[in-house]
């Protein structure tokens, strides 16, 4: 990962606009739509952005939405970047980068992801407690730079536990039933098969997706903070007697959206005093 690179994206992306961002948010499948709440919105198309990979998934806009939420300064990615669409780790994680070298502090990453654990049902919001990285890869792998993080970070805290705290202060005053797991990751793009989602379950996993934990390591590498939600969107392999599609990721989201627009608007709202 050369430093360059991100100073070049990052002096690009702050030359068209004027404020100082505090909070980035990845959108994951379906959950775009929150980046159409920001107020005097910056709109950056992705292929515009100098080192920017580009985001080939259904559901994902492919741009960066900078503005206002709730009042706090905003950077959103309205669509992310995964490792099973070919690109190496450092490409899917260079956007977190940019966002540290821009001064964002904390990222609240967001996901669509199957029902590992039963006692999740579809529409379920999950408040990640903690992840298994379960794709045989990481985003560190190589020479590292010191001046984007040490060699070896700790990851005993890698979402933020005020952060948790606050997620959990927000679903009860909206009152939403606020689930809590771990999130597992796998490369995709294949889902698993029921073998595989059994043994997740025992390995201590609650929901399983293809992405986010990637962009965490490298958000705690950087000494950024992090607060991740799961928007549950289907029950796992084997679970149900019913094939997996990804058109029912789409079609879950879109019926919790009411529900996870009120509930991450709080939480940033929140974070202004945090």
């Amino acid at each position: 990962m050369q430093i360059e690179a991100i100073r070049k994206a990052s002096s690009f992306i702050s030359e068209q606009i004027n404020h100082q961002p505090k909070v980035g948010l990845i959108l994951g499948s379906g959950l775009g739509m929150l980046a159409d709440e920001i107020t005097n919105p910056v709109k950056i198309k992705y292929d515009t952005i100098p080192g920017f990979p580009v985001s080939t998934v259904e559901g994902h806009a492919g741009q960066l939405v900078i503005g206002e939420l709730q009042g706090m300064p905003v950077l959103a990615m309205q669509g992310r970047f995964h490792y099973y669409e070919g690109y190496d780790l450092d490409k899917v994680t260079f956007p977190v980068r940019v966002m540290k070298e821009l001064g964002i502090a904390s990222i609240v990453v967001t996901n669509a992801a199957g029902a590992v654990n039963p006692e999740l049902d579809p529409g379920d919001l999950m408040l990640i407690t903690d992840h298994i990285n379960n794709a045989g890869a990481n985003p560190l792998i190589g020479p590292n730079n010191n001046e984007l993080g040490v060699r070896f970070p700790d990851m005993s805290t890698a979402y933020s536990k005020d952060l948790q705290d606050l997620a959990r202060r927000v679903a009860g005053d909206l009152s939403i039933s606020l689930k809590e797991g771990v999130y597992v990751w796998n490369s995709g793009p294949s889902y698993e098969t029921p073998a595989e989602v059994r043994m997740l379950h025992q390995l201590g996993a609650d929901a399983v997706g293809m992405s986010t934990v990637p962009e965490v390591i490298v958000a705690r590498h950087a000494g950024m903070e992090v607060v991740g939600i799961s928007c549950i969107s289907n029950m796992a392999a084997g679970i149900l007697d019913q094939p997996l599609t990804h058109d029912e990721v789409i079609e879950t989201t879109e019926k919790v959206r009411e529900v996870f627009l009120s509930f991450v608007k709080q939480l940033v709202n929140n974070m202004k005093n945090n």
